[in-house]
């Protein structure tokens, strides 16, 4: 790989501006970032599934002349299918399943110019924070291989956060871009209800609580992705407001003088954040108003058990439905033995939940929305930690049989603030702005207006500018201490 390090750590949009040039050619930087996956992922086990000779191939025929022709990138094992390629969900079940199409979100990559070098790790389903499934084995963080990634975009996270590619894709249906995006150090953001499709499979997942994005280095590299992912798929259920823009031109704006409220309690009794997660709170307000923004401390009056419980009434419906969809490909009833202990409790409590129930707690979530966006006539932008807890060791949200639902209890405490917007919808990112004394990152949680990620990314280009991260280098993300 002599000669092309100074590579690893750029981002997309300048690695795409090389290739026009000229400079380098999509098939050395193919060869470049597959050499460092085999170098380095064999200590994080972030990418599971390889699709290095396709990619080679793809590389030396024409590509589709998008913004991002010959960029490498990373598929996250989960939703979005790829004709050909395994397509597990994490789940035991569907180790030998191949799709027979590509989803609608991965035909928008490719006509970007995006050439997926693989598939990334996620637990069973995506159903916990963390990526430790028994299909694939624990993904490890890049700042500390003890500790989890997050999920269920782990893989994704730790491979961008480790060099391995410079942007790899996600999805977020309580979290799950913002989670490991916290764990791991990088950028992440979940897009407003109905801004990228799901199609042709799904209409929505879960009743809109699933939105799909990409884990990234840099703020523009998230903006300008979503210009080539977003819009309207024929069939779609929900559509979200044409920006006013591009969201590369966003990156560029000035955000103006912010209202910029903030939470210091998790709303959950008895659920308290660590005091690492307050110091980084600390920190970003700190920086907030040297910016000149103005920043007030809110109590918003939710009835947030209530809204836990209909939170939770979904969740295990929509476990429940995802199941069943995949008895459908392998043609068998399921079964205990078939699933983790914990994704099969969710199953059962799933096939408990009546219509009348799933509807009362949809109305909940509904309301839930109302409220939020009221609230949001007061101030711009909501502030929270991303999580409640730094990373924590791996086997945290382990779930034995005696006890298949303690993993899902434990993460209450782990992230108390995230899926709130996926019930609402609204757009969201984690932003790394702080380290704790143990050299684990600790994310910043922004929440915006829902369809505006245009004030989000100019928020975050300037938290960027007046704070870059980028210097910032995970111990593993070293070949040469491999």
């Amino acid at each position: 790989m002599g000669g092309f390090e100074a590579l690893t750590f750029m981002d997309a949009t300048e690695l795409a501006r090389l290739v026009r040039k000229k400079e380098v050619t999509p098939l050395e930087l193919v060869d470049f970032f597959i050499g460092r996956i085999e170098l380095i992922n064999p200590k994080l086990n972030a990418v599971v599934t390889p699709m290095f000779e396709e990619a080679r191939q793809l590389a030396q025929r024409p590509l589709p002349d998008g913004p991002f022709k010959g960029v490498p990138m990373l598929l996250k094992d989960l939703l979005a299918a790829y004709k050909g390629v395994r397509h597990t969900f994490g789940t035991r079940n569907l180790a030998n399943y191949i799709a027979d199409h590509d989803s609608e979100l991965v035909r928008r990559y490719k006509q970007a110019g995006f050439i997926i070098l693989g598939k990334t790790n996620t637990p069973e389903l995506g159903l916990l924070p963390t990526t430790e499934s028994v299909l694939f084995g624990p993904c490890r963080n890049p700042w500390d291989l003890s500790r989890t990634t997050g999920g269920s975009s782990g893989g994704s996270a730790a491979a961008v956060a480790a060099g391995l590619v410079p942007v790899a894709h996600g999805n977020d249906g309580g979290g799950s871009i913002r989670i490991p995006a916290s764990c791991c150090g990088v950028f992440g953001l979940k897009p407003s209800r109905g801004r990228n499709p799901l199609g042709p499979d799904f209409g929505d997942v879960m009743s809109g609580l699933v939105a799909e994005h990409v884990l990234t280095r840099s703020v523009r590299d998230s903006a300008a992705i979503l210009d080539v992912t977003a819009g309207y798929d024929p069939g779609d259920p929900y559509i979200a407001p044409p920006p006013a823009r591009p969201f590369r031109e966003e990156v560029e704006k000035d955000p103006g003088r912010l209202r910029i409220a903030y939470l210091t309690s998790t709303l959950r009794e008895g659920i308290n954040l660590h005091p690492d997660c307050r110091l980084a709170l600390e920190h970003g307000l700190k920086l907030l108003e040297s910016l000149g923004h103005d920043v007030e401390e809110v109590n918003p009056n939710l009835p947030a058990e209530f809204i836990a419980r209909a939170f939770t009434t979904v969740w295990v419906a929509g476990c429940a439905a995802t199941v069943k969809g995949i008895s459908f490909f392998t043609q068998k009833p399921p079964a205990p033995d078939q699933y983790e202990p914990l994704t099969w409790a969710m199953y059962q409590m799933g096939e408990k939940v009546t219509g009348a129930e799933y509807l009362m707690a949809i109305q909940v979530l509904q309301r839930l929305s109302r409220d939020m966006a009221k609230m949001y006539g007061q101030f711009d932008v909501l502030l929270t930690p991303t999580l409640g807890e730094p990373p924590v060791k791996l086997g945290t949200f382990d779930s034995p049989p005696e006890d298949p639902l303690r993993g899902w209890r434990r993460s209450a405490a782990f992230v108390p603030f995230t899926p709130i917007f996926n019930a609402t919808g609204q757009p969201a990112m984690s932003m790394p702005l702080y380290w704790n004394s143990e050299g684990l990152p600790i994310g910043l949680h922004f929440v915006g207006r829902y369809g505006e990620e245009g004030l989000l990314f100019r928020l975050a280009a300037q938290l960027e500018r007046a704070q870059p991260w980028t210097d910032r280098r995970p111990p593993t993300a070293d070949v040469h201490a491999v």
